[in-house]
């Protein structure tokens, strides 16, 4: 039998009643305390008929921030805030995951605790602008991370990770992909270290692997999940052999029994098919299950599942417009138009406004 979109999955002790997720969707609407709040937990409730919501990526500190509104969890406030979201999601039937971030060199001074640089694994400035509280603002040329300081950011994932626990998720996902603080360590266009960090792909897969053993200890393997982008070129990134790289990566996590391997399959948000990689790989290679993810549409998702190519599938800007999304492609209606204009901060307009199916019609 084949698999099917709107068939339970078991991912580790989480029982999914179908194979759609929610993928994380950074919206800046915490607040600039980065607390999240009513309006969030009706956001998230609104969308818990996912098989799995990803929630939005969270910085594990306040070093780990790079955009303006974006929710943290690493002080008590925001603990209490997310707690506001998971039960939310709960009594709507939901189960939630928490991406864990930490940006790296993708920020600004003005976002940073004391106006510091931002850190990288090496000193070379990004292409782009952050978004910050007064705007865009051109990114400056980040410090290098000392060999040192590196297990401090990986004590602070832990103690997200922790945090997270007690704000009530289901698990949590490690933000390895496009562009940030784990990226920029795994790439060589950003990573010129020449310690125990640089150099091989061995040594530049250390720093993930010690995130990941301090993020399973607190939940787990089965209930952690990892994100990678191995081809895109978000926030100014890249690598001269990928493909090594990733199957790499997906190799050595199969020490932590992961749940699942969140693979973004061509350019963010952008062409799927823009680079050669052989994402069939990294299936084989990882042990865990499958979500593929990026421009998927229900014919592209049903066909992946029926080839064996995925085990799950995440989508991300229709759920932005489409709270109901999974009755609307179960019962083929059409999708509601995106506002692009209200993706990012803001109020409720374009963010909890856009109109559900009538019930009768998602049945």
């Amino acid at each position: 039998m084949t698999a099917d979109l709107f068939q339970p999955f078991q991912l580790g002790p989480l029982a999914l009643p179908n194979r759609v997720v929610m993928a994380p969707l950074t919206r800046s609407r915490a607040g600039s305390k980065g607390i999240p709040g009513p309006m969030n937990a009706e956001y998230y409730a609104q969308r818990a008929s996912a098989g799995l919501i990803v929630a939005e990526a969270t910085q594990i500190s306040p070093q780990g921030q790079g955009y303006a509104f974006t929710p943290g969890i690493h002080d008590a406030a925001q603990v209490q805030g997310w707690r506001q979201v998971t039960e939310a999601v709960h009594a709507a039937g939901g189960r939630i995951v928490l991406q864990l971030w930490h940006v790296g060199r993708i920020s600004h001074p003005s976002l940073q605790p004391g106006g510091a640089l931002p850190v990288a694994p090496s000193a070379i400035r990004p292409e782009g602008q952050a978004f910050t509280e007064s705007g865009f603002q051109p990114h400056p040329e980040p410090r290098a991370l000392e060999t040192d300081e590196i297990p401090g950011i990986v004590a602070d994932y832990r103690r997200a990770a922790q945090n997270a626990r007690e704000a009530g998720f289901d698990g949590v996902e490690i933000h390895g992909a496009n562009g940030y603080l784990i990226d920029q360590f795994l790439r060589d266009k950003t990573n010129r270290r020449t310690d125990r960090y640089g150099g091989s792909i061995e040594n530049r897969t250390r720093f993930l692997l010690e995130v990941t053993a301090a993020v399973t200890e607190v939940w787990g393997g089965e209930r952690t999940g990892l994100r990678i982008s191995p081809v895109s070129p978000a926030n100014d990134i890249a690598d001269s052999d990928p493909q090594a790289l990733f199957t790499h990566v997906a190799e050595q996590v199969n020490r932590f029994g992961l749940a699942y391997l969140h693979v973004v399959e061509g350019a963010t948000g952008g062409a799927r098919d823009s680079l050669a990689f052989d994402y069939a790989a990294l299936r084989r290679a990882f042990r865990g299950a499958y979500m593929a993810n990026n421009g998927y549409d229900l014919a592209l998702a049903e066909a992946a599942l029926r080839e064996g190519r995925a085990d799950l599938i995440a989508f991300g800007r229709p759920f932005i417009a489409n709270p109901d999304l999974v009755a609307r492609l179960r019962s083929g209606a059409p999708l509601n138009a995106l506002d692009a204009k209200t993706l990012y901060g803001g109020d409720a307009k374009g963010y909890t406004d856009y109109p559900a199916l009538p019930r009768q019609a998602a049945e």
